[in-house]
């Protein structure tokens, strides 16, 4: 049997207790989780991406089957790139539902041997957003009860 590879794309701009929650429920069924961060020149970034591997690499330095690369493109071809079966994807709410259901109807057509996986994010955590991450941080708010500890200053 083949080896279960997920590829959980984003941009982790910063990582949050929301994506912890996903990739650390999503563990016990793959046998690897590569975790993407995306780079895309058009979008402007609050922190840089060496810093957001960074917080991602000491956030997981204890799970072997994490591993943490960079990938800029269409998530469909470098997921082929690295011999993926799945991306793995978390849902808060029905907007993200819509949203990632859309693409994952796209991906399938694109690369109909690559299957879409989602995790509902758990209710506690559900209200967690990468984006309201930044909103507090750049207005000097406390961020520190959204993101793991490697994040937190």
């Amino acid at each position: 049997m083949s080896k279960r590879i997920a590829l959980f794309p984003g941009s982790f701009d910063p990582i949050t207790l929301g994506h912890l929650d996903i990739i650390e429920r999503a563990l016990p069924l793959f046998d690897e989780i590569q975790i993407a961060v995306g780079t895309n020149s058009a979008k402007q970034y609050l922190f840089p991406l060496e810093q957001r591997v960074a917080w991602i690499e000491e956030t997981f330095a204890n799970e072997p089957k994490i591993k943490v690369i960079t990938y800029e493109g269409l998530t469909v071809d470098f997921a082929q790139k690295q011999g993926v079966n799945f991306l793995l994807r978390g849902l808060r709410n029905p907007a993200d539902f819509e949203f990632e259901k859309a693409i994952a109807q796209a991906n399938r057509e694109m690369v109909p041997d690559l299957e879409t996986v989602f995790l509902l994010t758990s209710a506690r955590y559900a209200y967690i957003s990468s984006s309201i991450v930044r909103e507090v941080y750049n207005h000097g708010g406390d961020f520190t009860g959204f993101v793991p500890d490697a994040v937190r200053p």
